[in-house]
């Protein structure tokens, strides 16, 4: 802290004076002041600076109107501490120390040429006396300080016990919150005070309590609002900042960032805090003053944002203890409410268990060993367990519904049995309905009156009675009654309950017993029946399984041949591979035919014809094998031999050779004398397969090798053959996969004077960064390219990005070439579109040069002659390629407007070789011819010294090949050629 003050006059009563004032100052400053004005007074001295240390920070004071630099007062008490007298000169100041704990320095400005050992001799007397007196003013305001500090604790401590103790009150959230605003007050000015609690995840906050004494509108406590609604206001910025905000409205302005919408009336001065829990924002605690001259400190803001974290804790303290206080008030709600529900319960479980039991006894009648006369008594039985069943009947409707017949009726304890025709009882009224009927006198006079019953074919009329339909599937098959003739005895709508339950089972117990009989007479009857269809199934089995064998034979076999067909082979073969992993020693071998030239036969002879020599090829194959060898027709001309059990493969190609020679045997087909072949693939079988789609597979693999090396042949699968198969579908997603991401790069190959290796131009070689395999030449997978059909677009993505990449180099008297394939050519637009892609990557015709071989001028020589002529006239070149080993005609060389000739690398291999005078004589014949024409040559494949020197005696000026450049990307000849400058 600086203290500054104009400098005090000179003390003019003397010494005396000057020890009095000192003396009576009571703070650093005024001692300071004191020592200060001592020192100014003296002559010599212009400014006078006096620092120390209070409380751990740097004060000071200073008699002129300089700032006082803290960090060189610092270096200088380091300065002085080490030296014994306490004092340094320099220049024109004078620094003395005036005590070492305390840091306390004084430093002076002398007028230009004092000497400071004067003004050090006149100040030595005031030293000791003036750090004596520093010293206990320091330590006296460290006092008030440590004291002011530990009453500022106190109150603190006494505010957290008092928020502490309220979260564990029982006091509701209102009064809570009033209490927190009380002790809040008794830290600081908190008459305007507010809480605000807010959800991060809900995005949702609350005002829990308001106090302003100016705002009138004071927002609802009672409901969680969401946040945004509050947008730019000052506790909007306090959530969603989460650091604190002091001050004014403009200070705050200052403190936040983007719209600022203050609400509410304007206070002098506002201080907000947020409560932090694991540094998110859970709500904040603002006061703040309308009143000019109360206002907030630092020390408030640190204050409220300890306070604020042991508020937000008694906040959720209180919040979950009335959460919890509110779910144990539920609880025992439920908890009540569940114990009546328990206690009701039991009496229905009671209730039910003897329902059960009695249901169960039904249901053990109904298949219980007694005849029909102890069933219905066991019944009444256990229906008067559950009610008053003194009487009781059970009544069915006959098989044609018209009459009514009591199996079982028992009145007054006198057993009856009878049967009537239908009328107007009261039994009849209920099968009538299908409804329960409960009644009484008055319920029977009623329906009487109603016409549903006649009173005098009820009989004795009963005090109660309980009538229940017996159901079965919906239908109503009689019923079951029990009634009662004195007062003492009735029912009620519970015991109706208990006979319908009741009911249910009687009446599946009565249709189960009447079941059980129909079926033990229908067992009779089926018996018999069975007996007589058995020995017709017996007969229709015997037919089936003549008609499934024939048609399994038919499905695993081929119509035409009779053969064993590819299902059959595949189920053979993976019996034979089952066979293999239980005894892995054991091989077989799979020999896949295709005969040669079929297609040949068939579209000359016909098909008929075809057909008959598919027959004789397949039975010289069966006639070539033994069992149980198998012989099958794949499809069309294709055919297998799977031989089950060989030791060596050499047994299978000695199969393979038998085959091949019995095949060749002439046969007369159609009148004609035909010559068979086939090609043959060879498989050997080991525990190493798993499935016969692998044998087939690599079986395959060999048959197309055998094709390849010219037919009427086998060859045998081995490991070289798998590796050098293409999988032609992936390879082709892959392809499209790099057009789309730009994977194709031309690689520039130079052309060179043969004399001193200087550039003159560059070919254009395709390369494809494949991402997984590196980069990949046109050989390995210019052919899958062709099939599928996307070689022309990598041919145009090659001509473009060449033509952009040779622009990038520094040297513009080089040319560029790329070869053009016959695909382009028989494309009459190719010259346009080759102009137009020169236009859009700016490269300039005169630069371009296009290669084509001779194979390439075969299919239109007059449309390639007039293309090249198209391209020659805005300037485009063209190159013959390869030339020496084509057809290497004369007519191309004088028709074509060509421009330069490629030798092909073939010629140049062999020049420099003693023994290799032909290609020299064919080099030297190829160069005069071209320089008769005026047409410059280029060798190609230069790869020795010796060859550059042969093409050089013989004239040859340009060359291309690994000893001038092997192909590179364009920064490494950007490179090359910025070296070269």
């Amino acid at each position: 802290m600086n203290v500054r003050a104009t400098p005090l006059p000179p003390p003019r009563d003397g010494q005396e004076a000057w020890l009095t004032r000192l003396v009576g100052a009571t703070t650093p400053t005024e001692v300071a002041e004191v020592i200060a004005s001592f020192a100014q007074a003296l002559t010599g001295c212009r400014d006078v600076t006096v620092a120390w240390t209070s409380t751990g920070l740097s004060r000071a004071y200073s008699s002129g109107a300089r700032a006082v630099d803290h960090e060189r007062i610092g270096q200088l008490h380091a300065r002085l501490a080490l030296d014994p007298a306490g004092a340094l000169i320099e220049g024109n100041e004078l620094a003395l120390r005036l005590l070492l704990q305390e840091r306390a320095v004084m430093l002076l400005q002398l007028e230009r040429g004092q000497a400071g050992e004067a003004l050090l001799a006149q100040l030595q007397p005031l030293l000791d006396l003036a750090g004596v007196h520093l010293r206990r003013s320091i330590r006296l305001a460290d006092l008030e300080d440590s004291h002011k500090q530990l009453v500022r604790s106190e109150a603190l401590q006494r505010a957290l016990f008092a928020i502490s103790d309220l979260a564990g009150s029982d006091l509701d959230m209102p009064e809570m919150l009033r209490r927190i605003h009380s002790i809040i007050s008794t830290l600081m000015y908190g008459e305007n005070f507010f809480i605000v609690r807010s959800d991060p995840q809900q995005g949702t906050m609350r005002f829990l309590y308001y106090a302003d004494v100016e705002d009138t509108d004071a927002p609802d406590t009672s409901h969680d609002v969401p946040l945004e609604s509050l947008r730019n206001s000052m506790t909007w910025h306090l959530l969603t900042g989460g650091k604190a905000l002091m001050g004014s409205l403009e200070a705050i302005r200052r403190q936040v960032t983007g719209t600022f919408a203050p609400s509410g009336p304007e206070a002098i001065d506002w201080l907000g805090v947020p409560m932090l829990r694991d540094g998110q924002v859970h709500g904040a605690l603002v006061v703040q003053s309308y009143q000019a001259g109360i206002g907030f400190s630092e020390d408030d803001r640190a204050l409220l944002e300890f306070v604020g974290s042991h508020v937000l804790t008694a906040l959720e303290r209180k919040q979950s203890k009335d959460e919890l206080e509110e779910r144990v008030r539920l609880r025992t709600q439920e908890l009540a409410a569940a114990n009546r529900g328990l206690q009701q319960e039991v009496l229905e479980r009671q209730r039910a268990e003897r329902l059960q039991a009695t249901l169960f006894h039904l249901a053990q009648l109904a298949t219980a060993d007694i005849d029909e006369n102890e069933f219905y008594e066991h019944t009444h039985a256990v229906v008067g367990e559950l009610i008053n069943a003194e009487n009781f009947f059970i009544a069915l409707l006959s098989d044609d519904r018209k009459n009514l017949v009591f199996p079982y009726y028992v009145d007054a304890g006198v057993r009856k049995a009878q049967e009537r025709p239908l009328g107007r009882g009261l039994s009849e009224y209920v099968l009538r309905t299908g409804r329960p009927l409960l009644g009484f006198h008055e319920d029977m006079a009623s329906l009487a009156a109603q016409g549903e019953i006649d009173l005098l074919r009820v009989g004795r009329p009963a005090v109660c009675w309980l009538g229940v339909p017996l159901r079965v599937d919906e239908e109503v098959i009689g019923l079951v009654t029990v009634q009662s003739y004195t007062l003492s005895v009735d029912y009620d709508q519970a015991d109706q309950e208990l006979l319908t339950f009741v009911a249910m089972q009687i009446a599946n117990s009565i249709h189960r017993r009447r079941a059980a009989a129909s079926l033990q007479r229908a067992y009779a009857e089926l018996e018999l029946r069975v007996a007589e269809r058995t020995s017709e199934l017996r007969q229709e089995i015997i037919e089936r399984e003549r008609i499934q064998d024939q048609l399994k034979h038919e499905v695993m076999h081929d119509a035409l041949t009779g053969l064993p067909n590819r299902g059959f082979l595949r189920d053979r073969l993976e019996r034979v591979l089952a066979i293999l992993q239980r005894e892995p020693g054991r091989r077989c071998a799979l020999l896949y035919l295709d005969v040669d030239r079929f297609k040949v036969i068939n579209d000359s002879l016909g098909h008929l014809a075809g057909d008959n020599f598919l027959k004789a090829i397949a039975q010289r194959l069966h006639d070539c094998v033994r069992e149980p060898d198998v012989v099958a027709r794949l499809s069309g001309d294709e055919f297998a031999i799977l031989l089950e059990d060989i030791e060596v493969p050499a047994a299978a190609m000695a199969v393979a050779q038998r085959v091949l020679e019995a095949l060749s045997v002439p046969l007369q087909i159609a009148g004609r004398e035909l010559a068979p072949s086939a090609s043959m693939g060879i498989a050997i079988g080991d525990n190493t397969y798993t499935t016969a789609d692998e044998v087939l597979r690599d079986a395959d693999i060999a048959l197309y090798r055998a094709k390849e090396q010219g037919r009427n042949r086998y060859e045998l699968f081995d490991e070289t053959l798998a590796k050098n198969v293409v999988d032609v579908l992936t390879m082709e997603g892959e392809l499209r996969q790099a057009l789309q991401r730009d994977e194709f790069e031309p690689y520039l190959q130079p052309f060179c004077r043969l004399e001193d290796g200087a550039v003159v131009g560059y070919e254009a070689l395709l390369r494809w960064n494949h991402p997984l395999l590196g980069v990949l030449g046109p050989a390995d997978f210019l052919r899958v390219a062709q099939d599928s059909g996307h070689i022309e677009a990598i041919d145009w993505r090659l001509f473009e990005r060449g033509c952009e990449r040779f622009l990038q180099l520094p040297d513009e008297d080089t040319f560029l070439t790329f070869n053009v394939s016959a695909l382009h050519l028989r494309h009459g637009d190719f010259d346009a579109r080759l102009v137009h892609l020169l236009e859009r990557t700016g490269l300039p015709p005169w630069r371009l040069i296009v290669e084509v071989t001779e194979g390439s001028l075969l299919d239109n020589p007059e449309q390639v002659r007039a293309m090249l002529e198209r391209l020659r006239a805005i300037g485009v070149g063209a190159a013959l390629d390869d030339f020496g080993t084509g057809y290497s005609s004369l007519s191309y060389l004088h028709s074509l407007p060509l421009r330069m000739l490629k030798i092909d690398r073939a010629f140049v291999h062999a020049l420099g070789e003693e023994e290799h005078t032909t290609a020299t004589t064919v080099v030297a014949a190829i160069l005069a011819l071209a320089r008769a024409l005026g047409i410059q040559v280029i060798a190609e494949g230069i790869e020795t010294p010796a060859q550059r020197q042969a093409l050089l005696e013989m004239g040859c000026e340009l060359g291309q090949g690994y000893l001038l450049g092997r192909p590179a990307p364009i920064g490494q000849w950007r490179v090359r050629e910025r070296d070269a400058e």
